[in-house]
């Protein structure tokens, strides 16, 4: 599914399913990549642990039990710093290419003006990635061997899950900088849920993840500071039974973020989230699914 000789990922991305076959819940690991190409740490004026700054480190790892209890999981390999696939498929920066973008290319987002386009230009904490301009091959080249082919496997999940159990339900998982919370009192919270304010999934959906989080312990906010990327904006679309949602965990839970070490509070909450998957799963399947079924 990628280009071997240019992209040195096998496989780029995994796809888990349950004894039982594709689950109606399928959760998905997008910026927990953790395989780094020479060429790239080559190229880059970073080293490798500033680049690691922009994964969700172990965020795979905390769902990685779901498959057991009854859902689906999906994560890439390769590290969002060399490409994100939560972006629109050509948000590019004219500021990192030596030549000029092609006229399909969206040069104006907010994401590329903050340097974290398709293909980033900084890592997190807004320090430039590469040493020199890239080619505009080598952009379309990674989009093309990693993000499309990793579009139509979700894509082809969701489907297939909607057809088999009458909806599909994508669980978007990522984490968050603790200081991304800590800096306003309004917003200080473990989980952020995201439905891009109500239209990327049925409201009974983040209600109840809200409200098993919450049983656990958890404070929970809803859409802000993080509403929902462009996996959730795009794929969600409750009106033909696919509901997106997105989950933002706090790092300071789990993670030492400055070695990129897990805390001894990363078994706590791998078995959290496994339990409130394990609920949602039974929700979806007792609640939702019976419904939509009957509905077609």
């Amino acid at each position: 599914m990628t280009n071997e000789l240019t992209h040195p990922f096998d496989p780029a991305f995994r796809l888990e399913h349950p004894l039982s076959g594709p689950a109606a819940v399928l959760f998905n690991s997008p910026h927990s990549g953790a395989c780094y190409p020479q060429t790239f740490l080559s190229a880059s004026r970073l080293d490798a642990m500033s680049l690691r700054r922009s994964e969700d480190v172990d965020v795979h790892a905390l769902f990685g039990k779901v498959t057991e209890i009854g859902g689906s999981l999906m994560q890439v390999e390769f590290p969002r710093a060399y490409i994100d696939v939560n972006r629109e498929p050509y948000e590019l920066d004219p500021r990192m290419f030596s030549s000029r973008l092609p006229p399909f290319a969206n040069t104006r987002s907010l994401r590329v003006a903050s340097g974290l386009g398709t293909i980033p230009r900084t890592v997190g904490d807004g320090n430039d990635i590469y040493r020199a301009p890239l080619s505009i091959d080598e952009a379309l080249d990674r989009i093309e061997a990693l993000y499309k082919p990793y579009h139509r496997a979700l894509a082809r999940a969701l489907l297939t899950a909607q057809r088999r159990h009458g909806l599909a339900v994508l669980v978007d998982c990522h984490s968050m900088p603790s200081a991304a919370v800590a800096r306003s009192e309004s917003f200080q919270c473990d989980i952020v849920i995201g439905d891009r304010f109500g239209t990327s999934a049925d409201p009974s959906i983040p209600d109840f993840i809200e409200a098993s989080l919450r049983d656990l312990g958890y404070v929970v906010a809803r859409n802000r500071p993080y509403a929902g990327g462009y996996i959730t904006e795009h794929y969600g679309n409750p009106d033909t039974g696919i509901h997106a949602v997105q989950i933002e965990i706090n790092r300071g839970l789990y993670l030492d973020e400055r070695r990129l070490e897990r805390l001894p509070g990363f078994d706590d909450l791998q078995r959290d989230l496994t339990l409130m998957a394990g609920e949602l799963i039974a929700f979806i399947n007792a609640e939702l699914q019976p419904i939509s079924l009957a509905a077609e």
